[in-house]
């Protein structure tokens, strides 16, 4: 797992790249705040090396709870920023801090 961040000079934008080894894996998308955690809204790609990937561009400035959901699984990301207890999902989120 991992979180590739790029802070553009020219504006309060940072492109977060959410990559995920899951060769296994049939459909990766990544939910959170930033997008109403809506599957549909961030569908990663599977890569020839198993691996899924893909950029959403967030402002900067703000923290963001997010988790991956792998073929219906909710999957925390083990490099997330820090966690969130989220007393509706009775789980811990991940907390990606910008």
């Amino acid at each position: 797992m991992a979180i590739k961040k790029q802070f553009l000079k020219s504006k309060p934008v940072c492109k977060v790249t959410f990559s995920l080894p899951a060769e296994e894996a049939k459909k990766v998308s990544v939910v959170g705040s930033f997008n109403d955690w809506n599957e549909k809204k961030a569908v990663l790609k599977k890569l020839k090396n198993g691996t899924f990937k893909g950029t959403v561009d967030l402002e900067s400035g703000n923290s963001y709870e997010f988790k991956y959901i792998v073929d219906g699984v909710y999957v925390n990301d083990t490099e997330a920023d820090a966690y969130a207890w989220n007393d509706y999902a009775g789980a811990e989120n991940g907390v990606l801090n910008l």
